[in-house]
C-alpha cells in the first residue's frame, strides 16, 4: 500500500460574495488525511472542474442544488487515482470520476465514484467533452430544444465547454446553419475555422441583435442559451415561428446585485408560438450511455473537436474560477493537480 500523506489542501468558501466574487471570499486550508473508512476510497485528485453553476451555489438561496457551506470544502467534478481502498471492486491505481473536487485528496463513498479508463480518452475529458458539460450540450440540443435536421441554430457563449460542443453536434446532425457568439475575435476565428460554424460574431463589437440578424438573415429555429440578457432578447427577435430555446445558463447575470429586467420583447413568444425551456443535466442521465457511445465515436474519428484551458496546481483554483466568469477560457476550464 502506498504511504498516505499526512495532510491535504482544500478550498473553502469563507464569505458569500456580493456581486463578483473576490479572492478573499475563499481560503486554501490544510486538513489531515486519514485512511478510508469502510465503503470508501481515498483518491488523489489529478484534475478538477470549475463551472459557472458554482457561482449560484455561493449564494445562500434555495435552488436545484444546495449552496456551499461556509468554512467547508467546496465540491464539483474531479478525476483522480485511488491511493487506498476500503471498498470491494476498487483497487489502488484505479482511476475514478467523482464529485469531490476543489481538494488534493478526497475520501469518496464508492457509490459516488465511477471508474474511467485513461486509455480510452485523456482523464480531463471525463470532466468536459465526455462528462457533465458534454452531456449538457447533447441533452439540451436534442431533447430540450428538439433539434431536427435542417434547423438553423444559434449558440451563445459558443467558445465555452458546452457551447462549442452544441454547435458541432448541430452541424454534424444536419443543421442548415450554425451561428455562435463569443467574447473575442480569436474565439470567433476558432469557431469558424476549426469547429465548422457557418458564422460567428464577437458580441463586444456591437449590439447582439444586429449582429445576429446579419449572421442569420432567414432567422433561427433553435437557440441554445448560455448567456441570457441581451443575447436572449436578440434570439427571441430572430427565432422563427415554432422556434425552441434551451436555457442552459445566464452567466451575464450571475454576479448582478440587483434584479435584471427580462427581455423587452417577450410578447413575441405568443405570436411566434415559441418554446423556451430550462435544461439541467441531472434530468438526462438516462442518455449517458448513448451520449458516450455517439460522442466518443465522433471524438475518435476526429469529427468532434474540443479544447481545454488548464491552470496548474491547487493554488490556482480560485483564479481559474474567476477567469471562467470573465470568459478567459476557450473550451473547458480545468484545474490540473497532475504531477
Amino acid at each position: 500500500m502506498t504511504a498516505l500523506p499526512a495532510t491535504s489542501r482544500e478550498w473553502h468558501l469563507v464569505a458569500r460574495p456580493h456581486g463578483w466574487p473576490a479572492p478573499t471570499d475563499f481560503a486554501l486550508r490544510e486538513v489531515p488525511v486519514e485512511a478510508p473508512a469502510e465503503g470508501r476510497i481515498l483518491v488523489r485528485n489529478l484534475h478538477f472542474s470549475v463551472d459557472p453553476y458554482m457561482r449560484g451555489r455561493m449564494n445562500d438561496v434555495k435552488s436545484y442544488v444546495p449552496p456551499f457551506k461556509l468554512d467547508h470544502p467546496m465540491d464539483g467534478g474531479a478525476v483522480g487515482v485511488v491511493v487506498a481502498s476500503n471498498a470491494e471492486g476498487f483497487a489502488e491505481g484505479d482511476h475514478v470520476l467523482h464529485g469531490l473536487g476543489w481538494r488534493e485528496y478526497a475520501s469518496v463513498p464508492v457509490q459516488h465514484a465511477t471508474k474511467v479508463d485513461p486509455e480510452l480518452a485523456p482523464l480531463s475529458t471525463y470532466l468536459g467533452v465526455l462528462g457533465m458539460t458534454g452531456l449538457t450540450a447533447y441533452a439540451g440540443l436534442f431533447e430540450t430544444a428538439s433539434f431536427k435536421e435542417g434547423d438553423a441554430v444559434f449558440v451563445s457563449g459558443a467558445a465555452g465547454a458546452v457551447g462549442s460542443q452544441v454547435g458541432q453536434l448541430a452541424k454534424l446532425a444536419g443543421a442548415s446553419r450554425v451561428i455562435g457568439s463569443a467574447g473575442s475575435d480569436e474565439k470567433v476565428k476558432w469557431l469558424v475555422e476549426e469547429l465548422g460554424f457557418d458564422a460567428a460574431f464577437n458580441y463586444r463589437n456591437g449590439p447582439v441583435r444586429d449582429q445576429l440578424k446579419a449572421a442569420a438573415p432567414d432567422g433561427i429555429d433553435v437557440y441554445f442559451d448560455n448567456v441570457g440578457g441581451e443575447h436572449l432578447e436578440a434570439a427571441i427577435s430572430s427565432l422563427n415561428v415554432h422556434g425552441r430555446a434551451a436555457i442552459c445558463g445566464m452567466i451575464a447575470q450571475y454576479n448582478d446585485t440587483e434584479p435584471v429586467p427580462g427581455p423587452r420583447n417577450m410578447a413575441m413568444i405568443i405570436g411566434k408560438r415559441l418554446r423556451l425551456q430550462g435544461v439541467l443535466v441531472g434530468d438526462h442521465y438516462g442518455l449517458q450511455q448513448k451520449f458516450v457511445e455517439e460522442v466518443g465515436g465522433r471524438l475518435r474519428s476526429g469529427e468532434l473537436k474540443y479544447r481545454e484551458t488548464f491552470t496548474q496546481g491547487i493554488e490556482s483554483g480560485v483564479d481559474a474560477f474567476l477567469g471562467l466568469l470573465r470568459g478567459d477560457n476557450t473550451g473547458k476550464m480545468i484545474v490540473s493537480l497532475d504531477r
